[in-house]
């Protein structure tokens, strides 16, 4: 009996040894206000090689921010991957007014995003990820755990989206012409919308472009902060283009895989997010979403 017990604990821990997390809480800054604590986390990326790309303040949650960032190895390893391995090249750190800084942990998302290319860019995750270190510490990872054999195949339950179920916005007739499509709807504010960044790489034919929801009704300031603020970096949501086809990820997945620990309740207590939010994202692309014809 002994023995069987030994060997269930000796599993348990096992899986907890394989298992990652989506953020790493960072050293905490010394700051008064978001402004000051925003502006010391852009110093310490700066002083470990990142470039800022976008700024983002959720609607309805003034206290947290996300700062958006690139690194040009990092970004050249996922560009040589190709395809909708774009969605992976932006780096999100999340900080609060207290001075609380959270980083996204690299691995997870680019196991999850890169599933069975991982191995190409994993040389450069990991240099990314020894950067963020170098930026705010290795601190603790949070958010909930998933098994590291499953991030390729990540799904929050059976009959939700995984990443490359069909996500497609709009077909254009070029890559030029998606990327001036999104670019001018998102200028326009076109379905209460707004531009975080942008990251063309037009020799690939790849592009990922962040985007504010802001309506407060359907957008980021109500379900985000209904579910978990403290998963600032998460946002914003993006849409990418590949050739000359414009996606943006199912928010079952893209949610769930951003906040895997979510309760069944508390996802149900966000249900019309799924679907708002892949018509906002439509209409950014120039498309219309019919959730009937997605899956």
């Amino acid at each position: 009996m002994k023995k069987l017990v030994a060997g269930a604990v000796l599993a348990v821990f096992s899986l907890l040894a394989n298992a990652l997390q989506p953020y790493v809480a960072g050293d905490r800054l010394v700051a008064t206000d978001l402004k000051t604590a925003v502006a010391a986390a852009e110093q310490k990326l700066a002083a470990a090689g990142f470039t800022v790309i976008g700024r983002h303040v959720p609607p309805g949650i003034p206290t947290h921010a996300s700062i958006i960032v690139s690194e040009r190895s990092y970004t050249a390893a996922l560009a040589q991957v190709g395809g909708s391995a774009v969605v992976g090249v932006p780096i999100r750190v999340g900080v609060k007014a207290d001075g609380s800084v959270s980083y996204q942990n690299l691995e997870y998302w680019q196991r999850a995003f890169l599933r069975g290319n991982y191995g190409k860019a994993e040389a450069a995750v990991k240099a990314a990820s020894t950067r963020l270190q170098q930026a705010f510490g290795a601190g603790k990872p949070f958010g909930g755990e998933v098994a590291v054999d499953d991030l390729a195949t990540y799904r929050y339950m059976v009959g939700m989206e995984r990443f490359d179920d069909k996500s497609e916005l709009k077909v254009h007739a070029s890559f030029d012409e998606a990327v001036k499509t999104i670019r001018e709807n998102l200028a326009k504010g076109v379905a209460k919308t707004s531009k975080v960044y942008e990251v063309v790489i037009p020799e690939r034919n790849v592009a990922v472009f962040g985007v504010a929801t802001n309506d407060p009704e359907d957008g980021e300031g109500w379900w985000a902060k209904k579910i978990g603020a403290d998963h600032v970096a998460a946002l914003p949501w993006e849409i990418f283009v590949v050739d000359n086809k414009a996606y943006a990820l199912f928010a079952r997945y893209r949610t769930a895989l951003a906040w895997p620990e979510l309760g069944m309740f508390q996802f149900m207590g966000i249900s019309t997010h799924p679907d708002s939010n892949q018509a906002m994202m439509a209409k950014v692309a120039g498309g219309v979403w019919d959730s009937r014809t997605a899956n």
